[in-house]
């Protein structure tokens, strides 16, 4: 493949079994052969994009001693503030160039979730920067939860086998920004070639150059969104439980040409991940004669902190 292709989530979302199954191959395909796919007809509207960029934009605009009061010690970044530098790829030692903002999961009716995960970080500053954040967040889960029930009935489980990992799983919501730059980087780029973690990734944000993904052939991609669309792909969780049936591909934020140095660039992943326990042991139905089993046995919660730990996050 050398294009992301698109889906439209109100085909899966009809009452047409044609246009539903339609989606189901498509993105079935797509996830098989790149692992990403851009997708519209999604839950989040217009107003409420413009509204998040607007106070991410404020928070990033903050004084840097503002920002840091925000930095909580202890919790892997979890929650909260994550300054410039501090994450780089799985193998890399250059910090990539982007500071970040991390929301996480609002947990209904599960004390023992609610003490397992880091509270959520309020910013005194801006009255609308959390409850935005939080309808975001909760309009992504939603359409996360759409996907992975088309994913499910691709891999030949019951529709709603995802739905009871992901009810107050452990996602992430990361507003990113990629500061101008102000000098030649010395190896860094603004993100480095990683897999995600999780089981799947909705990005917005994608719309202009940078984002590019690496294809079967070894050649790097654009990936761009339409204004749209949300940029969708599979994660290492994912591709495990499938026994990489459905492609965990390695992605990428490449620096600007030298002439946009100047610019900065937002894009805000939504990382879609299942509670602790969920056992990501490779699915019966995805090994076969020519497809062995490819991976150990592990739970969700073991490889994310395995993870963690590579990406510099944990000590």
């Amino acid at each position: 493949m050398d294009k992301i292709p698109s889906v439209n989530l109100q085909d899966f979302l009809s009452n047409d079994p044609a246009r539903k199954q339609k989606f189901i191959d498509e993105i079935g395909h797509a996830y098989e052969n790149i692992g990403f796919v851009a997708l519209k007809g999604h839950f989040l509207d217009d107003k409420l994009v413009d509204n998040l960029y607007e106070e991410i934009k404020n928070f990033f605009e903050l004084p840097v001693e503002t920002k840091q009061k925000y930095e909580i010690p202890g919790i892997g970044g979890q929650r909260g503030y994550v300054s410039f530098g501090k994450e780089s790829a799985k193998g890399k030692k250059e910090g990539d160039l982007k500071e970040f903002w991390h929301f996480g999961q609002y947990v209904e009716n599960d004390p023992k979730l609610e003490a397992e995960y880091p509270a959520n970080v309020e910013v005194e500053e801006l009255p609308h920067f959390n409850e935005v954040g939080k309808q975001t967040y909760k309009m992504l889960e939603k359409t996360a939860k759409y996907v992975l029930r088309a994913l499910a009935l691709h891999l030949g489980l019951e529709e709603t086998y995802f739905d009871q990992y992901i009810k107050n799983g452990n996602s992430i919501l990361r507003p990113i920004h990629y500061p101008p730059i102000k000098e030649e980087p010395k190896g860094a780029v603004r993100a480095a070639a990683h897999g995600d973690i999780n089981l799947i990734t909705l990005l917005m944000g994608a719309h202009g150059r940078g984002l590019q993904v690496q294809n079967h052939k070894g050649e790097w991609i654009d990936a761009i969104a339409q204004p749209d669309e949300l940029m969708i792909n599979v994660g290492d969780m994912l591709s495990r439980h499938s026994n990489n049936k459905l492609k965990s591909t390695i992605h990428r934020v490449v620096n600007p040409p030298k002439e946009l140095w100047g610019t900065s660039r937002y894009s805000i992943p939504f990382f879609m991940h299942p509670v602790s326990e969920m056992k990501l042991d490779v699915l019966e139905n995805c090994i076969d004669e020519q497809n062995p089993k490819q991976f150990e046995d592990i739970t969700a919660g073991e490889f994310l902190n395995e993870r963690l730990r590579e990406l510099g996050l944990i000590k």
